[in-house]
């Protein structure tokens, strides 16, 4: 049997730099430390903070002392209002890419333009972005949730994406959109990170029996690894080796590991290190 790693593997640089803050702002403060919800969606990850004492909490009032940290998916603008009124510290995680989103609906929205987001309505990411255009974005996740729009075009609109979405997503539905004859600006905000990961993926899937992808179940930019791998090659999503059916992966001669942007290293090395072992 033979096993091969798809390019770009693992951590991104906003997923790495939120662990490493968040990691440095415990030690600072030699204490527990928040953040508002999960720093990264990786079960494995998010354990590995607990024991460096970084833990998640859903609710901001439920954070015991003066310090929280923003996660990589980013808030809307009232979290940050809220922290500065009560004079509560904040450790900014947010992913620049995704702070980029933010910048442009906050800007776009003050002159004027309707905020699109092409993106998962349910991912705390998306939420973020339309916290800062007064939670009035319109959202989609693919063309078909476009097609049901009714969409006035005597307005103006300005198009971003969520970071983790497919390229062919997004250019379907600025397709779609051109085609209403809408007064329409567009900016292409998938991170470059996304799309490395992506092609990588896509590629490996066309060389091999069968993919793993490893990542956690909630992971947006994961899950949309298996999905481009499944239309290549047979495709298995799992969060650690353990979730990984021996028997099945035995059948296949080639096998392709593939790995979400918050996929701790430790993680893939031990699903390559079983594989290796078969």
């Amino acid at each position: 049997m033979k096993v091969l790693l798809a390019e770009n593997a693992g951590y991104c640089f906003g997923v790495k730099r939120a662990v490493e803050l968040a990691i440095k702002t415990a030690q600072d403060n030699d204490n527990k430390v928040y953040t508002l919800g999960p720093l990264i969606h990786n079960n494995s990850a998010v354990d590995m903070l607990k024991e460096k004492n970084v833990f998640s909490v859903d609710d901001i009032n439920n954070v015991e002392g003066n310090n929280i940290i923003i996660r990589s998916h980013g808030v809307g603008k009232d979290i940050y209002d809220y922290c500065s009124e009560k004079k509560i510290n904040l450790n900014d995680a947010t992913c620049p890419f995704v702070k980029k989103i933010q910048k442009i609906a906050y800007e776009m929205y003050n002159k004027g333009y309707n905020i699109i987001i092409i993106g998962d309505k349910s991912h705390p990411e998306v939420q973020g972005i339309n916290g800062w255009c007064d939670n009035k974005a319109i959202i989609g996740k693919n063309l078909e949730e476009f097609y049901l729009i009714d969409f006035n075009k005597i307005e103006k609109y300005a198009v971003v994406v969520q970071t983790t979405m497919p390229q062919d997503t997004f250019f379907a539905v600025k397709e779609y959109l051109i085609s209403l004859g809408l007064t329409l600006e567009f900016y292409n905000t998938i991170c470059f990170a996304t799309k490395e990961r992506q092609q990588a993926v896509l590629d490996l899937s066309k060389k091999v029996d069968a993919m793993l992808i490893v990542g956690g179940k909630h992971s947006s930019n994961t899950k949309k690894l298996a999905e481009i791998a499944k239309k290549n090659c047979d495709t298995f999503l799992i969060e650690t080796a353990k979730d990984i059916d021996l028997e099945k992966i035995k059948t296949y001669d080639i096998i392709g590991v593939g790995a979400g942007a918050s996929t701790p290293d430790f993680i893939i090395n031990e699903v390559m290190d079983l594989i290796n072992e078969l």
